[in-house]
Parts: structure tokens; C-alpha cells; sequence
């Protein structure tokens, strides 16, 4: 009983130290720390920070990653290349609370992928709650304006989000469909390795139009935070969660990021929960649930 306990305080703090990243990404922009350097950065130091812990298992799993070198490379460019870049871009111009809740419709996006890459039958109550959290995700871009859908007038910083919900959804198709023999954070070594090739054009791409950082308190302290509890803290409480409880059960807890990310913007930025971030949510969390449901035989 206190192991499954154990588990779930894991779980909650992976959600919880998620969360967070989007909280520390808005003080980025507060602090005009340019967003694609920041996210260099802090993937440098998780790859010199994990190499320790994993360059054994990776020299034991040579012939097996050159098998599968090119999902892995794929991985890598979706996740840390590409997700994590515009989540930092995107809170330029959106509200924390809008970015989280975009992300809550991952799950229905996942839906679709693993069914048209046939890793798992689609249902109706999958298929309904796919629509509902599309109903979801136009009220929260929309700002509940039926107008703004017609004109597509809207953020750019949510219409970003998108690509994020894309990304991490194919990321985690892909996870589903090739299960690796080697560890989580083995897995993260090699997405970053290649991450980092693409980011490095990122960050000369910002120095080319003048977006420089200053290596001041506020950036060292946000990239200890962003390294140290996202990308490292979150993954290994995570891992052990679904270690105890398995992962269909652990899944659940994605579900906090959005209720975590807009009680703390709420608190720390004063930003104001609408109807419509409701009623958004209400969809999108209505259409998750309907999208576990399964339908009688």
C-alpha cells in the first residue's frame, strides 16, 4: 500500500516540476532571456550532467542504437529540438495559462496518431472525446469568440502551442510503437545528443538578430531550474511512478500540468482564469475522459 502511495507523490512532483517549466519560461521572457539560447543551454547541461550515468549502458548498446538510430534522431529533433524551443517562444506571447491548457489535449492527438500509425484501435467514445477537446482547444485560442475563429485572428503564442501538441503527441506515438531495452534516461542522452545539433543553429539564428543574454542571477537561476527539476527531476520521478504502478495508470497524472501550471500563474502573475479557460478545459478534460472509455464487446 505505501509503495502504490509512493508512486503517486512520484508522479505528482513530475507533474508539479513540469509545471513549473512553464512558470520559469514566462519569468524568461520577463527577464528578456531570449528563448531558443535559453533552451541550448539547458540541454547542454542535462547531456553533461547525465553522461556520467549513462555512457556505460550506451557503450553496451552500441549495435542496438545504430539499429534504431533513426527513430531515436527523430525523437530528438520533435522533443528537444523542437517542443521545448517553442514552448519557451511561444510564452513571449501567450498567457501561462493558455500554454498549459493547449497541452491538455496531447492525449486526444495521441488518439489519432496511434491509430492511423495502427499501434491501437480507435473507438467511438475516442473519436467523441477527440472532438471535444478540438472544441476545447478553439475556445481557449478563440478567447471564446466564435468571430476570432472565423477571422483567424488569433495569438500566435496559442497557435504555437499547437505545434507543441503535434510534436510531443508523435513523440509519444513513437514511444508506444518501439520500446527501447535501455533505460529513460539512457533514452534522453541520445534524444539531447542529436537535439543538440539542431538547437545550435537556434542559438546562432537569435545572436544574428540581435537577441543576446546576459549571464546574469536571474538566467543562471533559471537555468538551474529548468536543468535540475524539468528535465532531470521530472523524468526520474516519473520513471520510478510508472517503475511501481505501471504506465497506463501513471498517464493520469498529465492531467495535473494544466491544474498545477494555472494555479501557479494565477498566483505568481496575477493572470485572470476566464470563462472560456473553463469552459475550454471542461471540453478538453470531458474529451480525455471519454477517450479512455472503452466500449463493450
Amino acid at each position: 500500500m505505501s509503495k502504490k502511495y509512493l508512486a503517486y507523490l512520484f508522479l505528482i512532483l513530475a507533474a508539479l516540476f513540469w509545471s513549473g517549466n512553464f512558470i520559469v519560461g514566462k519569468f524568461a521572457t520577463l527577464f528578456e532571456i531570449p528563448p531558443l539560447t535559453l533552451n541550448v543551454f539547458r540541454w547542454i547541461s542535462v547531456w553533461f550532467i547525465l553522461i556520467p550515468f549513462t555512457y556505460k549502458e550506451i557503450h553496451n548498446n552500441i549495435p542496438y542504437i545504430k539499429k534504431n538510430w533513426l527513430v531515436i534522431s527523430f525523437m530528438g529533433v520533435i522533443t528537444i529540438s523542437t517542443f521545448n524551443s517553442v514552448v519557451y517562444y511561444a510564452l513571449n506571447y501567450t498567457q501561462v495559462v493558455n500554454a498549459v491548457l493547449m497541452l491538455a489535449a496531447i492525449p486526444a492527438a495521441t488518439i489519432v496518431l496511434t491509430s492511423l500509425m495502427k499501434i491501437e484501435t480507435t473507438n467511438i467514445f475516442q473519436l467523441l472525446g477527440l472532438f471535444l477537446s478540438i472544441i476545447g482547444i478553439g475556445s481557449i485560442i478563440s478567447n471564446g469568440e466564435i468571430q476570432n475563429i472565423i477571422s483567424l485572428s488569433f495569438n500566435k503564442g496559442d497557435v504555437w502551442m499547437l505545434v507543441c501538441v503535434i510534436t510531443w503527441s508523435l513523440y509519444s506515438t513513437l514511444l508506444k510503437k518501439h520500446k527501447f531495452k535501455f533505460s529513460q534516461f539512457t533514452l534522453i542522452q541520445l534524444m539531447v545528443t542529436v537535439g543538440i545539433l539542431f538547437l545550435i543553429p537556434q542559438f546562432f539564428y537569435e545572436k544574428s538578430i540581435g537577441a543576446e543574454v546576459n549571464f546574469n542571477k536571474a538566467f543562471f537561476l533559471i537555468l538551474f531550474y529548468v536543468v535540475v527539476f524539468p528535465a532531470i527531476a521530472a523524468y526520474y520521478c516519473w520513471q520510478k511512478g510508472i517503475e511501481i504502478i505501471g504506465p497506463n495508470r501513471a498517464t493520469m497524472f498529465v492531467q495535473l500540468m494544466p491544474l498545477f501550471s494555472a494555479i501557479l500563474a494565477i498566483i505568481i502573475f496575477k493572470e485572470k482564469f476566464e470563462l472560456y479557460h473553463f469552459a475550454g478545459a471542461s471540453f478538453i478534460l470531458t474529451g480525455i475522459y471519454l477517450s479512455n472509455r472503452k466500449t463493450y464487446d
